[in-house]
């Protein structure tokens, strides 16, 4: 099991994302940060805004899909997309993520 952390504009942007990956059964989850604060420099500028963060959880088979997924249907020209490996967990929790990103050729 993975997380796959992803900075986007806003919350809007994320629900419509998310309900795509849903949808394909490629993540099992999403949680939604509606409003972190970001400070960064970008195109040789410091620059501040409000973005939604986003943690989605699934296998790591599906993390390649997710990313060019969200890079096809983001605003962002350089979307954060961070793959981070969950070592352990509760096994009923991995065990129903594992489930419900189930294709037919599991």
């Amino acid at each position: 099991m993975i997380y796959i952390f992803w900075t986007c504009r806003n919350i809007e942007e994320a629900k419509k994302i998310i309900h795509g990956l849903l949808d394909k059964r490629w993540i099992a989850c999403a949680s939604i940060f509606p409003e972190v604060e970001s400070i960064y420099r970008w195109e040789g500028k410091i620059e501040e805004s409000i973005e939604t963060k986003i943690i989605l959880k699934t296998r790591l088979k599906h993390f390649e899909t997710i990313r060019e997924y969200i890079e096809t249907n983001c605003s962002y020209e350089v979307p954060e997309i961070l793959q981070v490996d969950i070592a352990q967990g509760a096994t009923r929790y991995m065990s129903w993520v594992a489930e419900e990103t189930a294709t037919h050729k599991d």
